[in-house]
Parts: structure tokens; sequence; C-alpha cells
């Protein structure tokens, strides 16, 4: 059972910590913005290099690197967006009466470039990878990447839970874009799905004919796509889940709206009015 039950701690570790550094960060004054993209840059390049240099070596130690690096490279853009440097070129509330496709249309400007970055990032984690004998890496990123547009849909069409709270003040514009409601007609397709794609990984862990590499890869990406599944069920389920990270936002606590500065100042004295639309 080690054999499984390392990846899965392994993951879950790297799943929950990461998302609380990020929180933690992006929660801090804007003036440390500048260095703590900084140093997530120096990381990225790392990352994308530990790809590269990964990408042919079936041993244990590789098939952690690579996925670690995966989680990086996505952090990287994580971070840009939540420290509102890579968002898009709409910085405003969604209007009042934007309604079907034009409201579709007002939220993809809302996140563009972020959709940009992770499609730039993806291309470039699969060219370095691509041929190589572990794709524990770009195997992260795919799932990271489908699985982060479903979350996105699902929260444009309505959900019970928006976790407001993980947007920073600079941000909370975007939750005009966002509908509430228990749950919507794509939600249980889209977790239906995954799981199926979850169970399929996990039965590939334990039948796969590959040795201990093998069984380590699949078993890395099954469970980053379970807690991703997970995450789903967060969005409707009466669960505060927010307390999982509680740690990384306190951060935030003493941080108030007159620091925020560009477009996003434009609505900062209004947006705690703003109820996300129904």
């Amino acid at each position: 059972m080690q054999q499984y039950a390392f990846p899965v701690v392994f993951t879950l570790l790297v799943w929950w910590f990461s998302t609380g550094v990020i929180l933690y960060l992006d929660g801090l004054p804007q003036r440390t913005y500048r260095w703590s993209f900084l140093g997530a840059t120096a990381c990225l390049v790392a990352a994308l290099v530990g790809l590269a240099a990964t990408r042919a070596e079936t041993s244990i130690l590789g098939a952690y690197v690579a996925f670690a690096c995966a989680i990086v490279v996505w952090g990287w853009q994580e971070m840009g967006f939540l420290m509102g440097l890579i968002t898009g070129p709409r910085q405003t509330p969604c209007p009042a009466d934007a309604r079907g496709w034009r409201r579709f249309g007002y939220a993809v400007e809302a996140i563009l470039y972020h959709e940009f970055a992770i499609l730039v990032l993806g291309i470039a984690v699969l060219a370095l990878t691509w041929g190589g004998a572990n794709q524990a890496g770009s195997g992260a990123f795919l799932i990271l990447w489908v699985m982060r547009i479903s979350a996105k849909l699902n929260v444009f069409l309505g959900v019970r839970n928006l976790y407001q709270d993980f947007l920073p003040p600079h941000l909370r514009y975007l939750q005009t874009y966002f509908r509430k409601k228990p749950m919507n007609l794509l939600f249980p397709f889209s977790v239906s799905l995954a799981t199926a794609a979850a169970a399929f990984l996990w039965r590939q862990a334990v039948a796969v004919d590959g040795g201990a590499f093998g069984v380590l890869q699949y078993s890395l990406l099954a469970t980053l796509l379970s807690l991703a599944v997970l995450e789903h069920w967060f969005l409707v389920l009466p669960l505060p889940a927010e307390k999982l990270w509680r740690w990384g936002l306190r951060s935030r606590d003493a941080q108030v709206p007159a620091g925020i500065h560009g477009a996003g100042a434009l609505v900062a004295a209004k947006i705690e009015t703003v109820t996300p639309r129904r």
C-alpha cells in the first residue's frame, strides 16, 4: 500500500500548501508583489528546466520532480492572476443589463490575458515533455487546465459557494461575473466525466505493468484529479472549505481597499454592495 499512500500524501500536501502560499502572498500589500512575482518567475524558469531535464527520467525521483515542476508552473500563472498582473482588458464590474452571450463575452474579456498565459504555458510544458517517457508533469498541467476551465464555467453559470474571500480587494469586481444558485446544468456532467477519468487513472495505477514508476505516475495524476473533483463539490455543498486555507488568508485581514490601483480603484468603494447575479 505504501506505493499508493506516499503519492497520495505528497499530492495532498502540495495541493494544500501551494494554494495557501499563493493566497498568502496575494493577500500582502501590493508593494510586495514585485518581489513575490520575481521570485515566482525564477521558480517558473527552474520548473521549466526541470520538466525538460526529467522528460526521459523514469525513476521515482523523476516522477516526483516532474509533477512538482508542473505545479510550480501552474502556480506562477495563478499568482499573476490573483495579483492582478495577468487578468484581462476589462477590469470593471459586469454591466447590470448584461445577459446571455453578451455577459459571457464580458466575462471572457475580464480573464482573457490569464487564459492566454495558461495556453502559452501549456504549449511550453507539452513541448518540453513531448515524446518523453515521463509524463507526470504534462499530465498534471493538463488536469489542472481542464478542471480549471470546468470550475470557471460552473461559477459563471451558478453555484452555491463562490468563495469571494479568495479574491483580493483589487479583483473583487470579478465576483459580479459569478452567479449564485444551488447548481447549474453543467455541474453534473462535468463532475461525472471528471470522476470517470479519475477512476480510469486509479485503475491504471493498480493495473499498470510499468513497475514502480508507472504506479507512481498514475497515482499522482489520479490523486490530483480526485482533488479537483473534490474542489468542484466544494462549489455546491454547504461546507466551509475556505477553512482549509484560513492560514493563507490571514494576510488579507489587515488589508483595505484604499491601496487598490488602476481600474480596481473605480469599483473598490462600491464592490461590497454588488450582489452576484442570480
